[in-house]
């Protein structure tokens, strides 16, 4: 089964899982690796990728990446989000925080994207329609490096943040990069996977990324939480080899 899954194409790989959760996860039952997200433990997570492989990425009970569960960590050991009662707009929504957050009662909380059958709201992040200083906490992840006109889609979520609330937007961020490698001509979607890591990338961002937060006005940092996971539970949890939680306040 392994062998097959490093070959199938990885929007089919998450589908496929979808579908046949329940096998799956029974299949890859064990102790090796555990999702923080909701406790489950498994002798192996699936690969996923899609220039290259990763091993052990893809949780098969929840779906988890490696990103989803480091800011699941990120979120419930430093910081009180998860407790507090909050208005709070998720964008583009991942399934696993999805399925954890409605069910959140103390959580006022709406998901928007323009084509997500998980969306309450169908909007362009670059045209939003809520009102200004509407939300809390915004988590807004993996979803700026789709948009051609990413200031525009930062200004909206500093439009309808409230004051002293947080977005926290992840990106692929290349750490060696002192600055963001955009091209508007690459349109090939093999190009741009090659080029961007994923065919519908328009950018790569540098260490520049919090400058761009911050020319919407938000001030911005790089949250090290990594290095306050020990190496044993980097490895359990299959966290990212390096990474930093982007906290931007309103």
């Amino acid at each position: 089964m392994k062998w097959l899954l490093n070959f199938l194409p990885r929007p089919f790989l998450i589908q496929l899982s979808l579908i046949f959760r329940p096998f799956i996860k029974a299949f890859y039952k064990g102790d090796r690796f555990t999702d923080p997200i909701d406790g489950s433990s498994y002798r192996a997570f699936l690969p996923y990728g899609y220039d290259k492989l990763r091993p052990n990425a893809l949780c098969p009970g929840t779906l988890s990446l490696e990103r989803h569960r480091f800011l699941w960590l990120y979120l419930q050991r430093k910081t009180t989000f998860l407790e507090d009662k909050l208005n709070v707009l998720h964008v583009a929504p991942e399934q696993v925080f999805y399925n954890k957050f409605k069910q959140f009662d103390h959580w006022n909380y709406t998901t928007t994207d323009l084509h997500s059958p998980l969306a309450d709201i169908k909007a362009d992040i670059c045209a939003l329609p809520f009102e200004d200083n509407s939300y809390d906490l915004i988590l807004c992840n993996h979803v700026l490096e789709h948009i051609p006109d990413d200031l525009k889609a930062m200004e909206e979520l500093y439009r309808v943040l409230k004051k002293g609330g947080t977005l926290i937007a992840q990106v692929p961020l290349n750490e060696n990069a002192e600055a963001t490698f955009e091209d508007d001509s690459i349109t090939d979607s093999t190009e741009r996977t090659k080029i961007f890591g994923q065919y519908d990338h328009v950018r790569v961002y540098g260490k520049d990324y919090y400058k761009r937060l911050a020319r919407a006005g938000f001030k911005t940092e790089g949250v090290n939480f990594l290095q306050e996971i020990s190496s044993n539970e980097r490895d359990q949890y299959a966290l990212p080899k390096q990474e930093c939680i982007p906290v931007a306040v309103k």
